[in-house]
């Protein structure tokens, strides 16, 4: 019995002490403790709230310390990705998630040995002015009636082109009847007379008529002199001539120029009498020799190019002045240790080239590097220093990483030094950014016919007419007011009501350089809301100028591949690049 009571003492002090240990951690760990409270009523969020930065989204240069508005455009300033903590100012880290989203994809820096030893140049089809003629009047008269009705028409030589009244020629005919009748006893004078109509390019045969006949013919005709296209008809029926005045321009399409502009670094590739393989998209099976036939002694001073012409036998009439084309250069000497890269790989903005690079497979940071570029062959750059052999280049998704940076407040090409950048209305993002906005159907709809009158306004541009881009820009001012009315997001009416004042300012501007300049930002806004369209009819190209903007660069929308540059016009026609498609 005492040992039974000492093993019931024993174990029911066991069971207290363990449950004082048990309630009193618990009742402990309850209680905050003083420290933390300490820093709650403090209001210590951690360092990292400390150094939050706000930035806007449609204008991702803009980064400030603290909440507030967009100085450019009022919108709500929303938190900058701060993801980039730790890393270099020329360094930016994406999310994997954000990655597949943007379409991000790289390739390996490695030999040009797989691009081939081509160099392709692009250019158009033009007239071969070696056959250009000019169809002349040889005397005075008027045009009676012509033959020829439209440009584009074919004529063979001989062909009969107008009849023209010309009193000298009149008298001309009634004195050779009278020296007809003479010929036996002033064969001199007879001479004379005929002679007198060859000069006035009369054949022997149509002289012969005339002296047989005895018959002056009042309306004289005119045959052509060599074969070919009309170009150009210069004259009317009941037009007064005049010695000399042209009556219709003639070409012959049986031999046609390439002409291609060639940069300054693809010079060394061009000579006289080399030979090229020309292709078109209108036979994309097909190629066409081609020898060259002039290369330029001086350089476009505003284009930096190099004319080059070609020569191209067309006898079968496949090849039309104003056709693109495109022709391959056989690059002399071993390219096998050459250093390439995709042609998307490259930002261009004006003076630099810039390319994004992974330094480390294992996570998604992105390191921008400055790079030097040779030729491009067949979609690929020659890497001239920058890069190494094996390292990885973004191929994909370049924009969207840039734009990225510019979010983070990271170098980029908007911003070289990696700071805070307070721009004006000037200043743009780039494609990729991470905004989302959402349309009505109907919204959809009004935006597409918009859109038309957008890239109907932008060829106005392109043919330096100041005056069409105007009256465009004031039919579309209030589509743009009607849209803004139709069902959407605030970040959406922000964007419209953006465009509405845009088209207004577009509409005031009575000179190119006004209406360019305010191209820039309405284009790039034009771009930002047709990414988050989902019912646009066709396949739009987002096209690049490096050297627009003032050499920081400008894109615009158009529906072909073909680029034609709006803010230069004829002066850079063909200045830019692809960089990006919405589809």
């Amino acid at each position: 019995m005492n040992k039974n009571i000492i093993y019931i003492a024993i174990a029911v002090l066991v069971g207290m002490l363990g449950g004082w240990l048990i309630f009193s951690g618990s009742s402990e760990a309850s209680m905050p403790s003083k420290d933390a409270s300490d820093m709650s009523n403090g209001h210590d969020h951690s360092t990292k709230d400390e150094s939050e930065m706000w930035t806007c989204s449609m204008h991702p240069q803009i980064m400030q310390p603290e909440p507030g508005s967009c100085p450019i455009c009022g919108m709500d300033l929303i938190p900058a990705d701060n993801a980039g903590e730790g890393l270099m100012a020329n360094q930016i880290k994406m999310t994997e998630n954000a990655m597949v989203l943007a379409g991000v994809e790289t390739v390996m820096v490695g030999s040009g040995a797989d691009s081939g030893d081509h160099v392709k140049v692009s250019g158009k089809v033009a007239i071969n002015q070696e056959s250009d003629a000019v169809q002349s009047a040889y005397f005075d008269g008027r045009i009676e009636r012509i033959y020829v009705n439209f440009e584009g028409e074919a004529v063979r030589k001989g062909q009969k082109m107008a009849t023209i009244y010309a009193p000298a020629l009149v008298s001309a005919q009634q004195e050779l009847l009278t020296a007809a009748n003479l010929k036996e006893s002033q064969p001199q004078l007879y001479k004379a007379v005929r002679n007198k109509l060859k000069l006035w390019k009369l054949s022997d045969a149509q002289i012969n008529e005339i002296e047989s006949s005895g018959q002056v013919l009042e309306n004289f005709p005119v045959y052509a002199n060599v074969g070919g296209v009309i170009s150009e008809i210069m004259v009317e029926e009941g037009d007064y001539i005049k010695t000399g005045s042209p009556l219709v321009k003639v070409v012959n399409l049986n031999s046609v120029w390439a002409i291609f502009d060639a940069y300054e670094n693809q010079l060394r590739l061009f000579k006289e009498g080399q030979t090229l393989e020309v292709t078109t998209k209108s036979y994309p099976n097909q190629t066409f020799p081609a020898k060259v036939s002039f290369v330029a002694p001086t350089l476009n001073k505003d284009t930096r190019t190099l004319e080059v012409r070609a020569e191209l036998d067309n006898k079968k009439g496949l090849l039309k002045p104003g056709m693109f084309v495109q022709a391959e250069v056989e690059i002399s000497g071993s390219q096998d240790e050459a250093l390439t890269i995709p042609e998307s790989a490259v930002l261009w903005t004006g003076k630099r080239s810039l390319v994004y690079v992974q330094p480390n497979t294992s996570n998604t940071v992105f390191e921008m590097r400055e790079v030097e570029l040779g030729n491009l062959m067949n979609g690929s750059y020659v890497v001239n220093a920058g890069l190494t052999s094996g390292d990885l280049v973004v191929a994909k998704g370049t924009f969207t990483v840039d734009a990225a940076a510019q979010l983070q407040g990271k170098k980029s090409m908007m911003n070289q030094e990696g700071e805070e950048m307070q721009m004006g209305h000037g200043g743009h993002t780039k494609m990729g950014s991470t905004m989302k906005m959402e349309f009505s159907k109907e919204a959809e709809t009004k935006f597409s016919e918009l859109l038309e009158v957008y890239l109907n306004l932008k060829d106005a541009l392109v043919a330096s007419d100041q005056e069409k881009t105007q009256t465009l820009a004031k039919s579309a001012v209030g589509m743009a007011s009607n849209i803004s009315g139709l069902q959407m997001d605030d970040m959406g009416k922000s964007h419209i009501s953006q465009l509405e004042k845009q088209l207004n300012e577009l509409a005031t501007k009575t000179s190119l350089e006004g209406q360019r300049e305010v191209f820039v930002p309405f284009s790039e806004n034009m771009i930002q809301i047709g990414q988050q369209m989902q019912g646009l009819d066709s396949k739009l190209y987002v096209q690049h100028c490096p050297m627009a903007n003032n050499d920081k660069g400008a894109n615009w929308l158009s529906l072909e591949e073909e680029i034609r540059n709006p803010y230069y016009g004829d002066a850079m026609l063909t200045c830019g690049s692809v960089v990006g498609t919405i589809d």
